[in-house]
């Protein structure tokens, strides 16, 4: 967003709604529609005014927006207008993020499960059956990678989503953690076979490898297994236990998502409609899913 020099007032209210995009980031949970009131609160020398942004039209009144959607009442209705359009795009984008976010947490309960399922295996499973549970458990994890890898990359839709990060780079270390059946002399899953590839971050079981070790060192091999899933299960858990990382972001979008909601109106009639977003790609399919179980007016 370009504001003009000369347009003094309105760059301090658009650095004023800056606070918007700053307020998703935050750890506080709920709407508090004071904190949102209060960013929108003019810079006075004797302090905030009761007029939201009243130093935009140098005391005239609105008295509603040109048919091209600017706002005449203002001192730089174009600048108003482009903050506007910001504003529409970012509402659809955290609508995005949040459906898009809220895939990755069902996703992460579903590794939850299959890291829990290995905690299963014992002394008398079979060698076939161990094999075939890992198998299992690596395409699951597979293609939960191939899910969301996109999605976090530099110009994906959660690529500075601190939850999303966090979530791909837990499960993953979990699995190369090294003390796993350490007190058995096992050095992790690696031991068993199970990696994971540095650059594709996908995991791959080398049977042979998991075969010499339930041969050489079996109880060894299911402590480690067992110890596994229950370090695996836990990191997935707290993942999505309520306060932490993902339910954390979910709340904070779901109230910047309501304040557009309940404050739309206002906003336009003190900076315009502002261009309508367009959006296209990933973040037009994850809109899509959005107002499918929002609601289209979502």
């Amino acid at each position: 967003m370009n504001i003009s020099p000369s347009s003094l007032f309105l760059g301090l209210a658009a650095f004023r709604s800056q606070t918007l995009a700053s307020l998703v980031g935050s750890s506080a949970g709920g709407k508090n529609d004071a904190s949102w009131a209060a960013a929108f609160q003019e810079f006075s020398a004797d302090g905030p005014s009761t007029s939201p942004l009243s130093m935009l039209t140098q005391g005239s009144t609105i008295k509603g927006l040109a048919p091209t959607g600017r706002n005449l009442g203002l001192f730089d209705p174009e600048s108003a207008y482009k903050m506007m359009s910001v504003i529409n795009n970012n509402d659809v984008s955290y609508k995005a993020q949040f459906s898009l976010l809220s895939q990755m947490q069902s996703a992460v309960s579903q590794m939850e499960g299959a890291g829990q399922s290995l905690g299963e295996i014992s002394g008398s499973t079979s060698n076939q059956t161990i094999a075939s549970q890992l198998q299992n458990f690596v395409g699951q994890y597979n293609s939960w990678i191939e899910r969301f890898t996109p999605d976090v990359q530099k110009g994906g839709l959660l690529a500075d989503t601190q939850a999303a990060q966090i979530s791909r780079y837990e499960l993953d270390q979990s699995i190369k953690n090294p003390f796993n059946g350490a007190a058995d002399g096992v050095h992790g899953m690696r031991d068993l076979g199970l990696t994971i590839d540095p650059n594709t971050r996908l995991a791959a079981l080398d049977t042979g490898k998991l075969d010499s070790l339930l041969t050489s060192n079996r109880t060894g091999a299911i402590n480690a297994l067992q110890e596994f899933s229950a370090s695996f299960t836990k990191s997935a858990s707290l993942l999505n236990s309520e306060g932490n990382f993902i339910p954390n972001r979910l709340n904070n979008l779901d109230r910047v998502i309501d304040y557009f909601a309940d404050h739309k109106r206002e906003l336009q009639e003190e900076f315009g409609t502002g261009d309508a977003a367009r959006p296209s790609g990933k973040i037009a399919q994850a809109l899509a899913a959005y107002q499918q179980i929002y609601g289209a007016g979502a």
